[in-house]
C-alpha cells in the first residue's frame, strides 16, 4: 500500500519498542506520541519489495498479524529500518512516514482491513497444506 509522506515541521524525539505488546511508540517535539502495532508497520512497509517499482504494482501484505520487530537500525538522521520477525528488513521508515502512519492510523488501518476482507485474504499466517510427495503415493524407495 503506497503512502505519500509530506514534509513535517516537527522532529522525532523518542522511539521505544515494546516487544511484548509488539508496539513501536514514537514521540515528536510537537507533543504527539503514537503507538503503532508492528503488524501495521509491516503491512505499510515502504519497501519496493511490497510496493513494486511503480504505482499499481503494490502487493497486499497478508499473514502479518503476529509479526514483531526484533531490532531497529538507525538510517542516518532521518529514519529507521526495522528487522521484522518474518525476515523483512528492507523498508526505510523516514520520520515523515512514521508521523503520517501515526497521524492517519485510524483511516489507514480501516483501509487495510477493508482490503483484506474484499480480497478474502487473512491477517493470520497461513501455512501451506502438506504437499503429497511422489505425486500422492508412497514415498518409500526400494
Amino acid at each position: 500500500m503506497r503512502i505519500k509522506a509530506e514534509p513535517i515541521t516537527t522532529n522525532l524525539t523518542e522511539i521505544k519498542l515494546h516487544k511484548v505488546s509488539r508496539i513501536l511508540e514514537i514521540s515528536f517535539d510537537n507533543g504527539q506520541t503514537f503507538q503503532l502495532p508492528c503488524e501495521y508497520l509491516r503491512v505499510y512497509t515502504p519497501s519496493a519489495e511490497a510496493l513494486g517499482h511503480a504505482p499499481g504494482q503494490e502487493t497486499l501484505q497478508t499473514g502479518k498479524e503476529n509479526v514483531a520487530i526484533e531490532s531497529i537500525r538507525p538510517i542516518g538522521n532521518y529514519g529507521i529500518s526495522p528487522d521484522f520477525s518474518d525476515g523483512h528488513n528492507s523498508g526505510i521508515y523516514t520520520w515523515e512516514l512514521l508521523y503520517k502512519l501515526g497521524n492517519e492510523y485510524d483511516v489507514l488501518w480501516a483501509s487495510y482491513l477493508a482490503e483484506i476482507e474484499a480480497t478474502g485474504a487473512s491477517r493470520t499466517e497461513q501455512s501451506a497444506p502438506p504437499s503429497p510427495c511422489c505425486g500422492g503415493g508412497s514415498c518409500s524407495s526400494m
